[in-house]
């Protein structure tokens, strides 16, 4: 029973909310103790916050998971964790995240509490029109790392929203284009907005988001704010990181299928894990040093 409700929790999805971390990293926080420490219970609260809204989606949405080959297996579709239970935990968690989100910055609690309302909102209708769906999913990322920075009492950076939206939206179009070819004729049934979709249409976004992607974060490494705050324009150097990790994650998505669990391909596949440490080792440097 415990094994099934920590699956129903989706630990590995948990992942995501290491964005939360990239306002002390790019805020030059990375060392200073209490600011980490505030980092650190800013990621639990995110990863409880969303573990509760994936319990309230996957309530609601058990009897259409319950047609999909992969997520028929979940704990709640499958019948191993009540609905009562999923709901009585994420109520528990709710209460003490938002809670606990306002008592570490009022800003940062706004921040949680405006994802979960998003996410609810999603849940409930917003994952049924077409576009929107992904652009709703592209801003739960936005929240973490906003949250991040208002967690240490940083100023948000105009470049980390950009980037992170314009990434955030390229694994969300990967997701829904590996999710349509998997269901084939199904895949209207068991999600409704994939009627609205087809990989060629999905094609055109992807490509779109993986442009904007390389140029943002292009144009964030030259800017002269960064260039000015960092005292260096090295930051460029990290950019070969980047676009490899967008094409290889393309690679992987288009010639294996594994777009539709991001976070699972990210943490499967060395090369992309290699790359992203590679990235951090050198921002880390560039930035610190």
């Amino acid at each position: 029973m415990l094994k099934d409700i920590i699956i129903a929790l989706r630990p590995k999805q948990w992942i995501k909310n290491v964005l939360v971390f990239a306002g002390a990293i790019f805020a030059e926080d990375l060392f200073i103790p209490h600011l980490i420490q505030n980092s650190l219970f800013a990621f639990l609260i995110f990863c409880l916050i969303s573990s509760s809204t994936y319990l309230i989606n996957d309530v609601m949405d058990r009897k259409k998971d319950a047609l999909h080959p992969r997520k028929k297996f979940r704990p709640i579709a499958s019948g191993k964790v009540s609905i009562r239970t999923a709901i009585t935990i994420a109520v528990i968690f709710i209460i003490f995240s938002i809670y606990s989100s306002f008592k570490l910055n009022p800003n940062y609690g706004i921040i949680i509490t405006a994802y979960f309302l998003t996410t609810l909102l999603y849940s409930l209708f917003l994952k049924r029109v077409v576009i929107l769906d992904v652009m709703i999913i592209a801003s739960g990322f936005m929240f973490r790392a906003i949250g991040g920075a208002f967690a240490i009492d940083e100023q948000v950076s105009s470049w980390l929203i950009i980037c992170t939206i314009f990434l955030a939206l390229f694994f969300a179009l990967n997701k829904r284009r590996a999710e349509i070819l998997a269901l084939g004729d199904n895949a209207g049934s068991v999600r409704k907005t994939l009627f609205s979709y087809d990989p060629k249409f999905l094609d055109q976004m992807i490509t779109t988001a993986t442009a904007s992607c390389v140029m943002a974060y292009s144009l964030y490494t030259l800017d002269s704010d960064t260039v000015e705050k960092f005292g260096t324009r090295n930051l460029i150097i990290t950019l070969p990181f980047v676009i490899y990790g967008l094409f290889r994650y393309l690679y992987l998505s288009y010639h294996h299928n594994m777009g539709e669990t991001p976070e699972l391909t990210i943490v499967k596949d060395k090369p992309i894990l290699f790359c992203i440490l590679l990235y951090a080792i050198s921002v880390i440097l560039i930035i610190y040093l």
